[in-house]
C-alpha cells in the first residue's frame, strides 16, 4: 500500500485464507467468492457476491448482499447496512474475519532514538493503528477487537493493578458489561496471553493478581 492511500480506512484480515492482508477503501468494495470481487474470499461457504464495503462522507458503510452464510459485525449479523467504527471486526460467513481501522499506519515503525525513547518497554502499543509490538517484532496477525482493548487498558496503567470490574467495563462496555462473567474475562486472558508468548514465550506480561484484578509487567526493552 503505498504512502498516498495512508490515511484511507483500511481492512485487514485475520482468522481465515487471507490473514494478515490488508486492503484500502478508496472506493466500493465487493467481498465474495467470485474471482472478480475487491476481496477475494476463496471458501465455498462465501457468496459470489457476499458483502460490500462503500466509503463516504460519515464514513464507510457495510451491507450484506443477501449472502447465504451471513455477514457480522462483532458478533451480530448485519441485516441491513451499518456504519462501522474502528476497531470492529468483520465476519464473512464462518471463514473469514477482518478488523476495521478507520486509517492506516503502515509505515515500518521505525526504530530511531526518539522512537526508543517513546517506549515505555518491550511491549509497545500503538492505540491508532491498534498495532501492537514485543521487542522489534508486530504482533501479525493483528489482535482482536476484545484483546486490543483488554491490552490497552493494563497499558495505559503500566504497573498499577487494574480492577476486574473495570476491564470488563472497557473490554465490553458498560451496557454489556452485565451480563460478562469471570470466565469470560479468563478466556480473554488467556487468548491474550497466547497471542503474547507467540512471540516472547519466555516472560509473563500478564499478572493476575488474586482479589484485586490484573497488572501489565512491561520489561525493558533492553
Amino acid at each position: 500500500m503505498d504512502k498516498k492511500n495512508s490515511d484511507l480506512p483500511v481492512v485487514i484480515g485475520q482468522t481465515g485464507p487471507l490473514n494478515g492482508q490488508k486492503w484500502a477503501i478508496s472506493e466500493s468494495l465487493v467481498i465474495g467468492r467470485d474471482p472478480g470481487c475487491g476481496i477475494v474470499v476463496p471458501d465455498r461457504q462465501v457468496s459470489r457476491y457476499h458483502a460490500r464495503l462503500t466509503p463516504g462522507e460519515n464514513g464507510v458503510t457495510l451491507e450484506d448482499l443477501a449472502s447465504k452464510n451471513g455477514t457480522y459485525c462483532n458478533g451480530k449479523v448485519v441485516a441491513e447496512p451499518i456504519y462501522l467504527q474502528d476497531g470492529d471486526v468483520l465476519q464473512i460467513a464462518l471463514v473469514q474475519h477482518f478488523v476495521y481501522l478507520s486509517s492506516d499506519a503502515t509505515m515500518p515503525m521505525e526504530y530511531n532514538r526518539m522512537y526508543q525513547e517513546q517506549r515505555k518497554g518491550k511491549l509497545y502499543l500503538e492505540k491508532k493503528s491498534r498495532r501492537v509490538w514485543v521487542g522489534e517484532k508486530e504482533l501479525v496477525p493483528p489482535l482482536s477487537a476484545p484483546q486490543f482493548r483488554l491490552l490497552q487498558a493494563l497499558y495505559d496503567q503500566q504497573g498499577k493493578v487494574v480492577a476486574r470490574g473495570e476491564i470488563i467495563n472497557i473490554v465490553w462496555g458498560a451496557g454489556e458489561a452485565i451480563g460478562v462473567t469471570e470466565q469470560a474475562l479468563d478466556a480473554l486472558v488467556r487468548r491474550l496471553r497466547d497471542r503474547i508468548a507467540e512471540i516472547d514465550p519466555k516472560h509473563a506480561y500478564l499478572l493476575t493478581v488474586r482479589g484485586h484484578g490484573l497488572r501489565l509487567d512491561n520489561p525493558p526493552i533492553y
